[in-house]
């Protein structure tokens, strides 16, 4: 299969996937977002605000080092 060809079959799958509403990845990514919370303040013991403030930067940490890995994989 071409590329071209295998690019248009994922979009039509895509589509499809959409259309039928089986795309609901909302508790997924509460549970992703939740382990930075649990991360920066396992015990419970900032306020709420804090927390999010923290679990923030503890996210965009670990995507700039994703980012980083992804660059230097390309590189070598």
């Amino acid at each position: 299969m071409t590329p071209a060809a295998r690019k248009l079959r994922a979009r039509l799958a895509a589509h499809a996937m959409h259309a039928q509403g089986k795309t609901n990845t909302k508790p997924a990514t509460q549970a992703f977002l939740a382990k930075f919370e649990k991360e920066v303040d396992p015990d419970g013991k900032l306020p709420p605000e804090e927390r999010r403030r923290r679990a923030e930067h503890a996210r965009r940490a670990y995507m700039a080092r994703l980012a980083l890995k992804s660059a230097q994989a390309r590189a070598s």
